[in-house]
């Protein structure tokens, strides 16, 4: 497990100027720990520095947010139980996002969906060493497709051509963790763009555009982002999310401020409209006016 060059997280963030709409959600945010209550995996790639709910529920009153998606991240694991608890605390402004094991039973997965889970997460990236034959993925489809959750991927843009076509075979909707790690230098014209947007053209497929502070290479205020992010919300606007991505595993370059990735949604949305539907109106579609199911 590595422990050695990553961050913690930002312990003082500024205040954004921007101001958020009411019922704004944060649609890709995580709890760690803490470890002496809900230990990190043994397998887990990386240690992250402990990041429990009551400083996300905090972070999340300070920077105007009202609703969340906390998201299951390798270093746990399988083991949802920091997110399953941090779900119950935070009551019906928050719902889930779980990683399963691959003979997960109904009563888990009942006891998860009570809690307000509402889709799983399957990860491609090849560094963090979570990926899982595809054969598991479709069992796990199965189970989950009977209680109307969706599946959210992460994946490297380098590696959307090998998995491109399991993906457009998944029946349930599809949300895109991080730009699908669109290089940005490549900008829109590049082929990894293309190849996404192309993707999007199917309804089934959704897209967070958050991960600034992950693809940018000139750093805060991540003007570098900008084109890639905007043409996303472009190609599916009603079908994009933002998150933070607190606390921000696996960062080396700088620590992000959560104040300054707040007003960033600006450049990405520059319209009062666009904020909305990003912000408001597409993450209450899709895990409160239908409570996360789809038929």
């Amino acid at each position: 497990m590595v422990t050695e060059g990553y961050l913690a997280f930002h312990p003082s963030p500024k205040k954004p100027d921007i101001e958020l709409p009411p019922l704004a959600c944060d649609s890709h945010c995580h709890v760690f720990g803490p470890a002496v209550k809900f230990p990190y995996s043994p397998t887990s790639s990386y240690l992250p520095v402990d990041a429990p709910k009551q400083t996300l529920f905090e972070r999340h009153r300070f920077l105007g947010f009202s609703r969340a998606v906390i998201v299951q991240a390798s270093c746990h694991g399988t083991d949802n139980a920091a997110m399953v608890d941090a779900l119950e605390a935070g009551g019906d402004a928050y719902r889930g996002i779980a990683i399963l094991r691959d003979d997960v039973d109904a009563a888990e997965l009942r006891w998860l969906d009570a809690a307000g889970v509402r889709g799983v997460r399957f990860n491609f990236v090849k560094r963090l060493k979570a990926q899982r034959p595809i054969s598991v993925y479709k069992e796990i489809i199965a189970k989950v497709a009977r209680l109307g959750w969706h599946i959210v991927v992460y994946f490297d843009a380098e590696d959307l051509a090998e998995i491109e076509p399991f993906l457009r075979t998944i029946p349930v909707p599809v949300i895109i963790d991080h730009m699908g790690r669109v290089p940005v230098a490549e900008g829109i014209k590049g082929e990894a763009f293309r190849r996404l947007a192309c993707l999007l053209e199917d309804d089934k497929f959704w897209i967070k555009v958050s991960g600034a502070e992950r693809l940018t290479k000139s750093g805060p205020p991540y003007g570098d982002v900008d084109e890639v992010a905007r043409g996303l919300v472009a190609a599916a606007p009603t079908r994009v999310l933002w998150g933070t991505d607190w606390p921000h595993p696996n960062m080396k370059s700088h620590v992000p401020d959560d104040g300054v990735l707040v007003d960033h949604i600006a450049a990405i949305a520059p319209s009062a409209a666009e904020r909305d539907k990003l912000l408001v109106d597409n993450p209450g579609r899709l895990y409160w006016e239908n409570d996360g199911r789809h038929d």
